[in-house]
């Protein structure tokens, strides 16, 4: 990036209306999980149409299990520090609302004060689990619909958008979350996120059921089948997130890196694939503060790997 053009503004609201736009193009959208701002500057200078902020990322990044130990405030926060970063819509990951119908209706206020573009909200018991694990428990369908009803009443921006999750195919049945998916629908949810379908024909089914936007989620070692974008796009999805790929790709690293330093006593084996500073500089688009102190860039970075 240069400054040779001056960076327009992208709003909030202007975000929220360019993901409901995208959600209605008939093509679908790519949402990269991102675990820190850095991650979702990445994902936007890849091309990518939006960012995504996973739960189980901000669980584990804090080195707790996703069982639903997180707090509003803490989401919240790191929602609002990965949304200010790019000019690309964000969305985040709202487990159960953390709490009743009232607590929904905070949490969605949240984040709409944090700029996030939208949210999805699961029907599982707290405390929760993983989508793709065994053993969930579902709360039942009228407590959800009224945390939806909840989410689209409290939402003061109309252009917010409100996903319901269900986590109903594992223990119930495929039938039965096409059921409790079109109570959602009805209550005002504006996206379905049906979790851990199984097959590539079963996502077909729910596609053929209900009639707004379908996210998809690609999830690694999970129980449903990792299909490309194309065969997603032929289904009829409008949205895939991958919400652990990239932090499962830097803790590998990361683990590679220790065994390295254990192994050797030095980094030189792994510095060809770290990154380097040049590309760091342009990523925190350190070349930009120039514009209000010119002796803050007044330097070249030497060499290819520095």
């Amino acid at each position: 990036m240069t400054n040779s053009e001056p960076k327009r503004y992208v709003s909030p609201t202007d975000k929220r209306r360019q993901f409901r736009a995208q959600l209605a193009s008939g093509q679908l959208i790519r949402f990269p999980g991102a675990f820190s701002p850095l991650v979702a500057r990445a994902v936007e200078d890849h091309g990518f149409e939006g960012v995504y902020v996973s739960g189980a990322v901000l669980s584990t990044d804090l080195a707790l299990p996703d069982i639903g130990l997180t707090t509003l405030t803490e989401v919240a926060l790191r929602g609002q520090q990965i949304a200010r970063v790019t000019d690309l819509p964000t969305i985040i990951d709202a487990d159960t609302g953390f709490g009743e119908p009232a607590n929904v209706a905070r949490t969605i206020n949240a984040f709409e004060e944090g700029g996030l573009a939208g949210c999805h909200l699961e029907d599982q018991v707290n405390p929760k689990r993983c989508g793709h694990l065994d053993n969930k428990q579902i709360v039942a369908t009228d407590e959800m619909v009224r945390k939806v009803r909840a989410a689209v009443k409290a939402r003061r921006d109309p252009s917010f958008v409100i996903c319901a999750r269900t986590d109903a195919r594992t223990s119930e049945g495929l039938d039965a979350a096409i059921e409790r998916a079109k109570a959602y629908v009805d209550a005002g949810a504006d996206m379905l996120f049906p979790e851990a379908l199984q097959t590539e024909e079963e996502m077909a089914a729910f596609r053929k059921a209900v009639d707004v936007p379908l996210l998809a989620n690609m999830t690694e070692f999970g129980k449903t089948p990792l299909l490309t974008t194309t065969q997603l796009e032929n289904l009829g999805y409008n949205l895939v997130i991958w919400p652990v790929t990239s932090w499962r790709s830097a803790m590998g690293a990361v683990d590679e890196l220790f065994d390295t330093l254990k192994a050797t006593g030095h980094q030189e084996p792994a510095v060809e694939r770290m990154q380097t500073r040049k590309r760091l500089y342009e990523l925190v688009r350190y070349s930009d503060y120039n514009e209000f102190d010119q002796a803050l860039f007044n330097f070249e970075v030497p060499g290819r790997n520095q």
